[in-house]
């Protein structure tokens, strides 16, 4: 569904993606780990064209990425993000349904609303917290309408940008295997990136490491804890000594 062939992307002297190649086979979950700063973010905000890589070729569903329609290309997207970035003055279910309510995926408002309570029911919230606010949500909950807002469309792909940030180790538990049970339901193409190998080993299907600005390692989440690489090794236990160094 996705491929990324020999990106890279720099700021200023600053070299963060350095010939990135990789695939995400449609309909699976890929997760990308890596330490802060090896360029995770900046390849999921190039695949989506929030920033232009300097080299490279992406193409989504063997289509270049650059070109062709942009808000039709947008549309096929869904996207959880780290921080919830939930809309303070609205409430859950326009937070819900803020694509449904304008643009090329407009609906009647009363039709927005009933999806968005749909999708708050998926994601185990009552249809009573639709005319809440954000305010008024516990973390949990804000993770949850942000992951309703995510599937609101019924996108094709959907990225998880760090999505237990902040959570206890019970509701992250909650939130992994909401995501899990969603993308296999869907049968949606996901991508996450994440720090949390809980989180790691309960969504992927495959995993690639980013280090030094570029895929270190791929491969099935299955052999991940088998890889013959000490970079994986020493991220996936947490090692402080190795060939990744400790302070960035």
């Amino acid at each position: 569904m996705i491929t990324l062939d020999n990106i890279h992307k720099a700021f200023g002297p600053n070299k963060v993606l350095q010939g990135v190649d990789l695939t995400i086979p449609k309909g699976e979950s890929m997760v990308i780990i890596g330490g802060s700063g090896t360029g995770k973010s900046v390849t999921l905000k190039c695949i989506l064209g929030l920033i232009q890589p300097d080299e490279g070729t992406i193409t989504v569903d063997g289509q270049n990425a650059a070109k062709g329609d942009r808000e039709a290309f947008l549309t096929r997207f869904g996207m959880l993000f780290q921080g919830g970035a939930l809309f303070d003055s609205l409430p859950v279910w326009q937070n819900v349904s803020f694509r449904l309510l304008r643009g090329a995926l407009k609906r009647p408002k009363s039709e927005a609303r009933e999806i968005a309570i749909e999708k708050l029911r998926r994601v185990g919230l009552k249809p009573e917290v639709a005319d809440l606010f954000p305010s008024e949500l516990s973390g949990g909950m804000q993770k949850r309408v942000g992951l309703a807002r995510a599937i609101a469309a019924d996108p094709e792909i959907i990225f998880f940008d760090e999505p237990t940030t902040g959570l206890d180790p019970i509701m992250a538990g909650v939130i992994n295997d909401l995501i899990r049970e969603i993308v296999t339901e869907m049968g949606a193409t996901a991508m996450t990136i994440t720090h949390d190998m809980s989180s790691v080993r309960a969504i992927a299907d495959h995993v690639a490491m980013l280090h030094d600005g570029r895929v270190q390692w791929t491969g099935p989440i299955a052999g991940l804890d088998t890889a013959d690489d000490a970079h994986v090794q020493q991220f996936i236990h947490g090692r402080a000594t190795g060939p990744i160094a400790a302070i960035r």
